[in-house]
């Protein structure tokens, strides 16, 4: 298998599966088909439907492969534990259904790291304990997602989460089995905490299992560090611009993949803010057809 590229509902404005400001799950199919890509990754579990027959229909009609889910929930509060459990689980199950094989865990934004996304220096650390739990919470879920499941299982760090700098990303690497926890790789995340995609990449490619494809324009991660803006505005103002306008430098990620052998599905991720006037399925097309200019196919 070669390098794939697949497309996400996050670049629908898709991040929670109940926000009224959702676009139709057919809707993105429909255009994600339309993009010209041939997989997509699953959104928030019960975006789109959990009945396997329904969403199979639907995955034939457009002719898409599911790629992979992401499990969006709040790991660094131990109170959420079954909530992140419902959303492991339901995930997992999911992707079984329809012969998927990336499961993503993704700390989400926390009230005690929003003000200082993008800034490390400034960034509140969890004490020893809590990381310990949180850690081991993390381990826990990709277990499940591994030996319950059979799925390949990745770490994502994201803005705004207690799982955002490349040293927590490091170091959580360093205490968790390379078999239970993989990375999934975002360029864009990266970019946007501060540290070099590409360096990191050519450090750590034998655990990268999974890419998202993010680009981000630095002017815009200039203004929403300095002014300490929420990630979701940061969305709304352009944080994440079409790969090839941005910081990121995809020939250099593809050279990377390339001499590394790296097979399998990149997807891209383009989190915009839904309420704006944007057109999602014209950004979809331009940045596929930025990566086959590049050389991707």
């Amino acid at each position: 298998m070669s390098i794939r590229i697949g497309n996400a509902p996050c670049s629908w404005g898709v991040e929670f599966p109940d926000d009224p400001r959702n676009p139709a799950w057919r809707t993105v199919l429909q255009e994600c088909s339309g993009a010209g890509y041939k997989g997509i990754e699953l959104g928030p579990v019960g975006f789109m439907p959990e009945d396997p027959a329904v969403l199979s229909e639907a995955l034939a009609q457009y002719d898409l492969e599911l790629i992979g889910g992401v499990v969006f929930r709040p790991f660094h509060d131990p109170d959420a534990w079954e909530n992140v459990l419902d959303g492991t689980h339901r995930t997992a199950k999911a992707l079984v259904a329809h012969g998927a094989q990336h499961m993503v865990l993704i700390d989400s934004i926390s009230l005690r790291r929003a003000p200082t996304a993008g800034r490390p220096e400034e960034a509140e650390q969890m004490n020893a304990s809590e990381w310990t739990a949180y850690r081991d919470r993390i381990a826990e879920a990709a277990k499940i997602g591994t030996e319950n499941y059979g799925l390949t299982v990745g770490i994502h760090a994201h803005a705004a989460g207690f799982m955002e700098f490349e040293p927590e990303l490091e170091r959580l690497l360093n205490e968790v089995d390379e078999k239970y926890l993989k990375i999934c790789f975002d360029t864009g995340h990266h970019s946007y905490a501060g540290f070099d995609p590409v360096a990191f990449m050519e450090r750590n490619i034998g655990r990268i299992s999974y890419m998202h494809f993010k680009d981000v324009d630095p002017k815009v991660k200039a203004d929403v560090v300095a002014n300490r803006t929420g990630f979701y505005d940061a969305c709304g103002q352009g944080i994440f611009c079409n790969l090839g306008d941005g910081d990121v430098d995809f020939p250099k990620v593809r050279q990377i993949l390339l001499d590394n052998g790296f097979q399998g599905w990149c997807t891209v991720e383009q989190d915009c803010d839904p309420t704006l006037d944007v057109s999602p399925i014209d950004d979809a097309r331009a940045n596929r057809e930025y990566l086959e200019s590049i050389g991707f196919k």
